[in-house]
């Protein structure tokens, strides 16, 4: 497959899962942080992303996920970590606290980076899961962009070197929300990446901390 075409399957991935809209919402309230430079990790894999199911707030990592956190965090090492912003549930927690461990940052809690709650849709598969529909008891597209570009705001709203760890969710509102664009190898369990705002051109750069090879073995679904 070309390269032309890679972008085209991806962009095309990202319209059939909804983020088209995610992007349309978050870019209507664009994030002007203070912080020019962080890094954003999302957690390591759970069972609920190897079997492709809405998850709840409590779900652990499985021993797949312990190993990409542990290995997210020795990634880590080379970059100053001042503190750490982390969304309360489980999973993102736990691996939360396997970075601390190695960078020797403090764990603070962000409920507002949660995932998305989805209500009654939790426990049941995924694999079609359109950010666009209103799941029954759950929380709106528009309320869950709104609330995390808020812990967002807040949690960049630092000169001190941060790492934020958080969802896939969360991940799609940070990109969205400052103008970056959104690549495949970005969405992997447990794949750091380094946020770098490029004064000269007023754009923001990711780029995977990891090696390449690495992130390529995780996980990389659209939830």
């Amino acid at each position: 497959m070309t390269a032309d075409n890679a972008s085209q399957v991806w962009q095309s991935r990202l319209v059939k899962h909804g983020l088209d809209e995610v992007q349309r919402l978050a870019s209507k309230r664009p994030l002007q942080p203070r912080a020019r430079r962080f890094i954003f990790l999302r957690h390591g894999e759970t069972e609920g992303n190897a079997r492709r199911v809405y998850q709840p707030p409590e779900i652990p990592l499985n021993e797949t996920g312990l190993e990409q956190a542990r290995r997210a965090a020795e990634y880590l090492r080379e970059h100053p970590v001042g503190r750490i912003l982390a969304s309360d549930m489980h999973r993102a927690w736990q691996t939360a606290q396997a970075a601390a461990a190695i960078v020797g940052a403090p764990v603070i809690a962000e409920p507002r980076l949660r995932e998305r709650w989805f209500g009654d849709l939790v426990g049941t598969p995924s694999h079609d899961l359109d950010w666009r529909h209103e799941p029954p008891n759950g929380e709106t597209l528009r309320e869950f962009v709104e609330r995390t570009q808020a812990g967002l705001n807040d949690a960049l709203d630092t000169d001190a070197s941060t790492l934020l760890v958080a969802h896939g969710g969360s991940l799609y509102v940070l990109v969205y929300s400052l103008g970056a664009e959104l690549l495949e190898r970005h969405i992997a369990n447990a794949t750091p990446l380094l946020f770098e705002f490029q004064a000269q051109i007023s754009q923001w750069r990711i780029s995977n901390i990891a090696p390449e090879h690495v992130t390529a073995e995780y996980r990389t679904t659209a939830d």
